[in-house]
């Protein structure tokens, strides 16, 4: 597997040569979360995303039953190409599969929300170390106590994921992020987990544990797994999404995705 190559990646996924979480893989490109859904739920969760754009930046929607991402990776196949799935019944995670052949439907529709994995490319550029790749662990991702705004069928809370940052380097962090509003954007929160109802910042609720070293300060932003959440509290009939850190990598450079 070339580890640079998006389309690479995504064969040996399919292929099942590679079943790990994909932070640090084809550096460049932007990778997503993913959501599927049957058509009859897909518009409330349209406008649930559109009405919560930090943590469910959509890059694409497919066309129902078409399990390509025709827009941001042409020839891809959203049934396979994702190292590990999970599967939700009114709010129960039933399942976690490698694929999605056996239960893909002919109403599902895909949406491709933008990961924060995305920006870490540029956060290394500027000097910023990314704890979670360079201990070779998933993010740490946390539920907290914001809300977000419901639509439809759906309500729920705000996941976050965590990078600890040296408190010289905060500043920069916020500047590099914020160029990149499709995959989360500027942080949400800094400091003070507690604040966001966060409990324990050792135990995440998905992901890893990552080292925090004195002088530096924990830096939350929006996450993709939120419509995992959402799931959780709203319960649909049926959600599937990726597991936490299994992400979809696209063609779509980092770098188009930035504002400035």
């Amino acid at each position: 597997m070339d580890r640079m190559n998006p389309s690479s990646v995504r064969a040996a996924i399919r292929s099942g040569e590679y079943r790990q979480p994909t932070p640090g893989l084809a550096p460049g490109f932007a990778q997503a979360n993913l959501v599927v859904l049957p058509k009859s739920s897909s518009a409330d969760f349209l406008l649930f995303a559109q009405r919560n754009p930090k943590p469910c930046p959509l890059l694409e929607v497919t066309d129902a039953g078409n399990p390509e991402a025709v827009r941001t990776a042409p020839g891809s196949d959203l049934r396979t190409d994702i190292p590990r799935y999970r599967i939700y019944r009114y709010g129960v995670l039933t399942d976690e599969v490698d694929h999605l052949k056996d239960i893909w439907q002919d109403d599902f529709v895909a949406f491709l929300v933008g990961c924060s994995f995305t920006f870490e490319n540029a956060l290394q550029r500027a000097g910023i170390p990314i704890r979670h790749i360079d201990e070779g662990r998933n993010v740490s991702m946390y539920q907290t106590h914001i809300a977000c705004d419901p639509a439809g069928i759906f309500f729920g809370n705000m996941v976050v994921s965590m990078r600890p940052v040296h408190r010289s380097q905060v500043v920069r962090a916020v500047q590099v992020t914020s160029r990149f509003p499709a995959v989360h954007g500027a942080p949400v929160h800094i400091g003070t987990p507690e604040a966001i109802g966060i409990v324990n910042i050792d135990k995440p609720d998905f992901g890893d544990p990552v080292t925090i070293y004195d002088e530096e300060v924990p830096v939350f932003w929006a996450c993709g797994v939120t419509p995992q959440r959402v799931a959780v509290q709203s319960k649909p009939p049926l959600m599937i999404t990726h597991a936490p850190g299994h992400m979809f990598i696209t063609d779509i450079s980092d770098e188009s995705l930035s504002v400035l």
